[in-house]
């Protein structure tokens, strides 16, 4: 899958899976702006790219901030007339009873997971209407798809982002623009190790696979969605999960 002539912006990119999903998009041809609240990390990540003679540019956002999210599309489009793949990755969460979540906690979760989203796929979606064309691919999770225990808000937060993925993809559709989600199950990401050892093991005893995904798997399922393979798919979601959550 190629995707050379193509400017893709990858929130989250960074870490973990949105890191993946930056260097595979460049492997294939796009020049991918990592837009992530860590700066110096984004830097890191662009710097590594060009060794590989791979096209990453860095931009700092904070999802939680909507003036951030319009700034850092606004900054983008001083540099590029459009972005033609958009991969909101970039989340927020922690595993915790929801009756001990702080206020602060559920507004940031929200604000993140979901406000981002919406703020930053509003302001860069002009030029992509005016070009007739684009991709945008909004990273879920399965807990949005059958909830989670420890993750009550969260999982509300990534159950948006699927509805607003579904509803997008139906009011852009006449410009030629495809919307999909990928979810994936728990994976093999930094966050993912900070989680006890017990709950680890819990969760991978869980998958049918046995086994953590990679955040390689998950930015597979991303590439897809932002290629011509997947011309006529809009609106859909995308389980990445090892079959832990097989549910229509």
């Amino acid at each position: 899958m190629r995707l050379e002539g193509k400017i893709a912006l990858v929130t989250g990119g960074a870490s973990g899976i949105g890191r993946a999903t930056v260097l595979e998009l460049a492997r294939c041809g796009a020049r991918v702006i990592c837009a992530d609240v860590n700066q110096q990390k984004g830097a890191e990540l662009a710097r590594e790219a060009a060794d590989g003679k791979l096209a990453v540019e860095a931009v700092g956002i904070d999802l939680s901030d909507p003036a951030s999210a319009r700034n850092c599309a606004s900054e983008v489009l001083a540099r590029h007339p459009r972005v033609d793949v958009l991969v909101n990755g970039a989340g927020f969460g922690d595993i915790q009873p929801y009756m001990q979540n702080e206020p602060g906690y559920m507004d940031r979760v929200i604000a993140i997971n979901l406000g981002g989203v919406v703020h930053l796929t509003q302001a860069l979606l002009p030029p992509m209407i005016a070009a007739n064309g684009g991709r945008i691919v909004n990273i879920a999770s399965d807990a949005g798809r059958v909830g989670s225990g420890g993750e009550t808000v969260y999982a509300a937060a990534k159950g948006g982002v699927i509805a607003f993925t579904k509803s997008l993809a139906r009011e852009v559709a006449r410009y030629s623009i495809n919307v999909n989600c990928v979810c994936p199950g728990p994976t093999d990401t930094p966050l993912f190790a900070t989680q006890p050892e017990k709950m680890q093991q819990a969760l991978i005893g869980a998958i049918p696979m046995k086994r953590l995904g990679k955040p390689s798997e998950v930015a597979d399922a991303v590439l897809f969605f932002a290629s011509d393979r997947s011309s006529f798919v809009t609106g859909q979601v995308l389980s990445v999960s090892g079959g832990l959550t097989m549910v229509d």
